[in-house]
């Protein structure tokens, strides 16, 4: 029986805390466990934001991580990890070594910089907070956490741009699950991955109707207000997958990225997926990346839908 849920907390032992800042228009979204979850990560985008990305590749020491950020605030947002570090610190998770642990947390970021204060940016007590106020129940979407500031189809501009922001999604069969939390800021249009419905996109200062970017660009438009973008996102599943099937898991993702984005990973895109598994169910490695593909694009379109509705 296939089962429909709606949020990566569905997922059990996945926390999820956010920092919004209203007047900024900025924020950042933490995924943590306190056990511990194996991860992997693909980064498709050419310009990319990342931290601790590295150590996730298969054969490297470290096999679980703590916590993932996905921040606001552009390369400033990486900050925000510190604040992480202190809290999962004084809880004493993290990789134990001899002088102590020390919390592994990977992080991308997004470009939301001209949409409110520039100067206002996700901080290290912003990633605590996020953390403090970190709920199992957790299931707000939208304008919220990383997407705050999001905006999607941005070819033409921010005063064309539409709105992105934050989006889930789950999906179980049987005992497995698998779901996504996505913020979604790209440079292409949204689009639903079922009906091949356009969600937005940039929109016509002349008549306000929603236009194609790739038309566009294949039209010979080209606008400076397009390098101010990324969507970054986080898989999760109570699976059990070793290291080469959880980054497999985050390649093929990718493809979510794709039914519902075009165009997607531009050179003003710095998009980024990060997989998380808790290694609860036996699960097969196909099944799991057809519904990993599902829950991203599904996540996708909760994000523009969602902040439609707020």
């Amino acid at each position: 029986m296939i089962k429909y849920e709606g949020y990566i907390t569905d997922v059990p032992g996945i926390q999820v805390g956010h920092h919004t800042d209203p007047l900024g228009r900025t924020g950042l979204t933490v995924v943590f466990s306190e056990r511990g979850m194996a991860c992997g990560v693909d980064v498709r985008g050419a310009a990319p934001g990342t931290r601790e990305t590295d150590l996730l590749r298969p054969g490297n020491l470290v096999e679980k991580i703590n916590a993932v950020v996905l921040s606001g605030g552009s390369a400033y947002g990486l900050n925000s990890v510190g604040g992480v570090m202190q809290y999962l610190e004084e809880r004493g998770i993290g990789f134990p070594t001899a002088s102590g642990v020390v919390p592994i947390v990977p992080a991308a970021v997004l470009y939301d910089l001209s949409v409110g204060d520039p100067k206002i940016r996700p901080t290290a007590q912003d990633g605590y907070l996020a953390c403090k106020n970190a709920r199992a129940d957790e299931d707000r979407q939208g304008a919220v956490g990383a997407g705050t500031g999001a905006t999607v189809g941005k070819l033409l501009g921010q005063n064309s741009a539409m709105p992105g922001g934050l989006g889930s999604a789950s999906l179980q069969i049987g005992d497995l699950i698998v779901s996504a939390i996505v913020a979604v800021n790209a440079l292409g249009d949204i689009f639903d991955h079922e009906t091949g419905q356009q969600l937005a996109g940039p929109l016509s200062q002349g008549s306000g109707e929603m236009l194609s970017t790739e038309r566009l660009l294949l039209g010979g438009i080209r606008k400076s207000g397009a390098m101010e973008n990324t969507t970054i996102g986080v898989i999760a599943t109570n699976g059990k997958l070793h290291s080469a099937q959880i980054n497999r898991m985050a390649i093929v993702a990718h493809d979510g990225y794709a039914h519902s984005i075009r165009p997607v990973h531009t050179m003003a895109d710095g998009d980024a997926i990060f997989t998380l598994a808790t290694g609860e169910v036996e699960a097969d490695l196909n099944q799991v990346l057809v519904m990993a593909v599902e829950v991203i694009s599904r996540a996708i379109s909760n994000a523009v839908l969602a902040e439609r509705i707020d």
